[in-house]
């Protein structure tokens, strides 16, 4: 078996192994885990059956997360985007007041337009268009999102009327005392070297959560699936020929198309995967199991499937082939059948790994250059715009904009590559007419 894997994953050329690649795995699925509960808790708002939405959450992810693993070679995971899913249920469901059945063809026929453009080199020429200081603001930006995220799953951060944000009561609040142990915890394993440092850490949160009452015991541990008939192949294009189902589709496929692509950029920039051009090495095969992911998740009757920001955990624990990405295939698969144990996690467990990682990504500002405000202040824009506005996707676009502008209007616009202002020109229509 390790020599399949060796043949397969090409361990050795990566400098990993079988165990560090399985860690780094589970370490992924731990994180992200709770996309099994959210994503159909979210979309059930719809009218949709809870239970075939769990199965579709699982199947899809695995799915979409294999093919990252066999076609691409990278240790990312893939599951149906939170936001995209808020967005398909409250927006256009409740919001516009459009059939599920309708938002599910939407999403299909997002999907289908990327592989086109997959295809046909298009969003591999956005990744690799991006310029290097954009690509550390990128990526620090995705840390500072995934960290602002894991703050408020910790509860430490929590809305203030005056203010927006502010401090949880501390006393108050067992869970974010909790959390706040094992992001101490987890910051001395890994200033220790302990390989699994994070994976640890979230394990001991959750046994220290039983006796806290946190923690809360399963019912059982093995439960059978439900069908996935309700909501399987169940699209609807009655409406293709209306304007607002184009709107729909155009703002799936434009937040989609940018939060995977960041994510791309920023978790592959943090560990070094780019080559010497700055450009990421079979970014076609890592955005067609994406784009093939979301046409097979609008099959069995879930939203948009994208590359997980989650999938930073387990890179940093040591994950750098399809290896990983395999390993969280499988659990996905056994979630359907394994939900009532995976479901006592506690959100205070899986939040300092969160982080821990957004820290780990903010490192990359080391290599920035500080002495040229055409490249940092778009960096930093970058930076700032994703969690502020919890979007990876806005992100990207003003650091994009800014970027482009700041070099025409100081006489160096012969630094710029031509699909950058294709974007410019893209983000404007968006602002202006969406």
């Amino acid at each position: 078996m390790d020599s399949w894997f060796e043949r397969q994953f090409k361990l050795a050329e990566n400098g990993t192994s079988v165990r560090t690649e399985l860690l780094a795995g589970l370490t992924t699925f731990m994180t992200m885990a709770y996309i099994i509960f959210v994503n159909p808790g979210i979309l059930s708002a719809t009218g949709m059956p809870f239970g075939p939405l769990l199965v579709a959450t699982c199947l899809g992810s695995a799915f979409a997360t294999l093919l990252m693993a066999f076609l691409a070679n990278y240790p990312f995971a893939l599951a149906p985007g939170m936001g995209l899913n808020a967005f398909f249920a409250f927006a256009v469901v409740i919001g516009m007041k459009l059939p599920w059945q309708v938002a599910l063809a939407a999403v299909f026929i997002e999907g289908a337009i990327f592989i086109v453009l997959t295809l046909t080199k298009v969003r591999e020429g956005v990744v690799n268009s991006m310029p290097k200081s954009l690509k550390i603001g990128i990526s620090a930006g995705i840390g500072l999102f995934i960290t602002f995220i894991g703050l408020q799953s910790a509860t430490i951060i929590v809305n203030n009327d005056a203010v927006l944000l502010g401090l949880t009561p501390l006393r108050a609040n067992p869970p974010a005392l909790l959390s706040l142990a094992g992001l101490i915890l987890m910051v001395v394993l890994e200033a220790r070297k302990v390989t699994g440092g994070i994976l640890i850490g979230i394990i001991v949160i959750t046994i220290v959560g039983i006796p806290l009452g946190i923690t809360k015991m399963p019912e059982g541990v093995v439960s059978m699936p439900p069908s996935l008939s309700p909501i399987f192949c169940k699209m609807d294009f009655s409406l293709i020929a209306k304007p607002e189902f184009w709107v729909v589709v155009f703002t799936f496929f434009f937040v989609d198309f940018f939060d995977t692509v960041g994510t791309l950029i920023g978790v592959s920039n943090r560990v070094n995967m780019l080559d010497e051009n700055g450009r990421l090495p079979r970014a076609s095969q890592a955005l067609m199991s994406d784009a093939v992911g979301t046409v097979a998740g609008a099959v069995l009757g879930t939203s948009t499937v994208t590359t997980f920001v989650e999938s930073a955990s387990g890179v940093e624990q040591g994950g750098r082939t399809g290896l990983t990405a395999l390993t969280v295939a499988v659990l996905f698969l056994l979630a359907a059948f394994f939900s009532p144990l995976i479901s006592i996690v506690p959100a205070c467990a899986t939040a300092p790994a969160l982080i821990m990682v957004g820290g780990y990504m903010m490192m990359g500002f080391k290599d920035l250059n500080y002495g040229d405000w055409t490249e940092f202040f778009p960096a930093i824009i970058a930076f700032f715009m994703m969690p502020f506005s919890y979007s990876i996707a806005t992100g990207i676009e003003f650091g994009i904009v800014s970027y482009v502008l700041l070099k025409l209007l100081t006489g160096r616009g012969k630094e710029l590559n031509w699909l950058m202002y294709v974007l410019v020109v893209l983000f404007v229509l968006n602002w202006a007419f969406l």
